[in-house]
């Protein structure tokens, strides 16, 4: 019987298999057929202490029993006062408050609405947001509209709203870039630049230094420009600290936190914001509250589980993990490299990437062989086009990881 289920980012025409994942553990994904999967990117890249991580585990049963929904409009529970302390406590000092939604794009919806009440409860018709060429900040339309335009998109694109893009500042361009920016910055309707701190996920783990991050917040901070990091994949260790923006020595006014923030157990994502952000729409005036919220804002299980993942980052030897990781993968990532036709390999933190030969394209065929094969060798790999790349949970073993990249090697012997 064919299944009903819609999967996304899946062509269905192509009829290709869709395994099925039966339980899970550590680095490790189990198939109806007897099958062990090695999960080579964090299942979307969610997935940071491993799979069904007893302490997280242990939190969400125990809160299903206790609360398991409530309308947070007007109303609260624990589980979220209790994580927003958390958070404000483990994230910058300079920012005081926590707004609750359910994924990464809700969560830069959210800043992107932050940004321009704010200019707007000041009176200044700021709504102008900056982006970076090649960024992706989700699929709802807002994200969209602050992402780059092409593959993911053109179909949509009436619904878009005009941004002013910059370029990527690529090796030997940087200056390009921060030209560009206070070009940007100095238009008088420029609300708010979003960033991806260090990495561009979708967009082809592109990767630039903290220096080239650290100048262009000064940038925005010299032309009174907001300035939102989207560190919906790049927190929570992935880049090697428990923030990209940490390296760069920054603290920007707004920032998307998500993915990581529950172990990847379950869903929830905060955007988190300075006081000056929160008190422009604070007021008496009941039409200038902060008009945004889901069903599912602040869900408690999921409050719950994000309160174990930050007990395990305080109590735990999280950073030593992950440094030992990104060691490891340096390792392959050069191994690799000295035996096989890729190009540009480059590593943050636990983060590595190369290309293949092949059209630098979302769309570019090789992507669909490599899935076949790595998916027919026990790997859980999903390469942006030409592109592959490398991201475990932090709990992989070497000899998982030394699998993963053993079979990247004969997939791209045999191309």
């Amino acid at each position: 019987m064919t299944s009903p289920v819609w999967h996304p980012f899946t062509q269905h025409g192509l009829e290709e298999p869709i395994p099925q994942v039966v339980r899970s553990e550590g680095a490790a994904l189990y198939t109806v057929d007897g099958r062990r999967i090695i999960d080579g990117i964090s299942s979307w890249w969610v997935t940071t202490h491993g799979h069904c991580e007893p302490r997280i585990m242990a939190a969400i049963a125990e809160q299903a029993g206790q609360l398991d929904q409530l309308i947070f409009a007007g109303w609260t529970h624990e589980p979220a006062e209790a994580l927003a302390r958390e958070l404000c406590a483990t994230m910058p000092d300079q920012l005081t408050r926590v707004f609750y939604t359910d994924s990464g794009s809700t969560s830069v919806e959210v800043a992107l609405k932050m940004a321009l009440g704010t200019w707007a409860a000041r009176g200044k018709l700021r709504h102008r947001i900056i982006v970076m060429d090649h960024s992706y900040h989700g699929d709802t339309i807002g994200a969209m509209s602050v992402g780059a335009r092409g593959t993911f998109n053109r179909t949509y694109e009436p619904l878009l709203f005009d941004v002013t893009r910059i370029p990527f500042p690529a090796a030997g361009s940087e200056q390009d870039t921060l030209d560009a920016l206070a070009r940007a910055c100095a238009d008088d309707e420029a609300a708010a630049l979003i960033v991806e701190p260090l990495v561009l996920g979708a967009g082809g783990m592109m990767m630039y230094p903290p220096a080239i991050l650290t100048e262009m917040h000064a940038i925005c901070a010299r032309a009174g420009v907001l300035f939102i990091a989207d560190e919906v994949m790049t927190g929570w260790g992935r880049t090697g600290t428990l923030r990209a923006c940490e390296q760069a020595g920054i603290v920007p006014d707004i920032m998307c936190l998500s993915k990581g923030l529950t172990g990847g157990s379950v869903p929830l994502a905060v955007t988190m914001a300075s006081e000056e952000v929160f008190q422009a729409h604070y007021s008496t005036d009941r039409a200038r509250m902060f008009f945004h919220s889901s069903s599912y804002t602040a869900n408690p299980i999921a409050c719950a589980a994000a309160l174990a993942n930050l007990a395990i980052w305080r109590e735990e030897p999280v950073l030593e993990r992950v440094a030992n990781l990104a060691q490891r993968q340096a390792e392959c990532l050069d191994a690799l490299a000295a035996t096989a036709p890729i190009r540009n390999p480059r590593r943050c933190g636990t983060i590595a990437a190369f290309e293949v030969a092949g059209e630098d394209s979302y769309l570019d065929e090789a992507a669909p062989r490599l899935m076949a094969y790595f998916r027919e060798h026990d790997v859980l790999l999903r390469p942006l086009g030409n592109t592959i790349y490398v991201m475990p949970p932090y709990c992989i073993d070497d000899s998982d990881l030394d699998h993963i990249y053993n079979v990247i090697a004969h997939a791209i012997a045999e191309r």
